[in-house]
């Protein structure tokens, strides 16, 4: 299909792009919709799925609510991922202000503790869809705009899911560490809630510093490659499939 080979060399060529400002703008802009697009989603599945079972904490805060910069940190969203991708870091990361949940509020609080983070990565899932579906119509679009929109959906697709995996990871302050928690008994519960005040400490650890260590040890020590890329290889073909795109 023409929209999914556009898609592919699309994605296989942005890399290879020269450096000037103009192309380095183009590469930039179709990363910053999906990005925009995904955590403002995540974080408003979160805030409703709250809402919707028992806790309006979020809800009052105008958290539910597809206007980015309600969810924007400024740091985590926007510094430090324009840090990374100007200096052509070999990954992107942030994050977006946390949803807050009075989880002692919801109606069934350990089962509806799971369902509010579950909101969330499977509304990436639902995106990362989306995006595939849109990427069989681009071949009906004007030349103009089919090489920038391909490459802005297909990018889409690996960043949804992603940061689905990613956030699925059973690990607090994660929504997979908010499932664990909503699982284990309560005494075990408790003692695992304890780790989420080292979860963000752990998780740049985790990303940073262990592929460091790793590459001065003459060894592979990406945890966080090695957690994200055999589902994401798992997925990928089905969306891929799903939007067109040959393999």
């Amino acid at each position: 299909m023409v929209g999914g080979q556009l898609a592919d060399q699309s994605w296989r060529s942005h890399k290879d792009r020269c450096l000037d400002l103009p192309s380095t703008i183009y590469t930039a802009s179709t990363w910053i919709v999906p990005i925009l697009i995904a955590i403002t989603f995540h974080e408003a599945a979160h805030a409703y799925a709250a809402w919707k079972l028992g806790d309006d904490t979020a809800h009052r805060l105008g958290r539910v609510t597809f206007n980015p910069l309600k969810h924007v940190d400024p740091f985590g969203t926007i510094l430090l991922p324009a840090l990374l991708f100007l200096t052509k870091a070999p990954f992107l990361f942030g994050w977006a202000k946390p949803v807050p949940v009075a989880f002692g509020r919801l109606s069934h609080p350990r089962r509806d503790m799971a369902l509010v983070a579950l909101a969330g990565p499977l509304t990436n899932v639902t995106l990362a869809f989306v995006s595939a579906v849109f990427l069989r119509i681009v071949p009906l679009l004007p030349e103009a705009i089919a090489p920038w929109l391909a490459q802005t959906l297909y990018q889409s697709i690996l960043l949804n899911l992603i940061l689905a995996i990613f956030n699925m990871l059973p690990m607090p302050p994660l929504d997979g560490g908010r499932v664990v928690m909503s699982i284990l008994p309560k005494a075990l519960a408790r003692q695992y809630a304890k780790l989420e005040r080292f979860g963000f400490l752990t998780l740049l650890g985790i990303i940073f510093l262990l592929p460091m260590l790793g590459r001065q040890m003459g060894t592979d020590l990406n945890l966080f490659r090695w957690a994200v890329a055999a589902p994401l290889q798992w997925l990928l073909p089905i969306l891929r499939a799903i939007a067109g795109v040959s393999q």
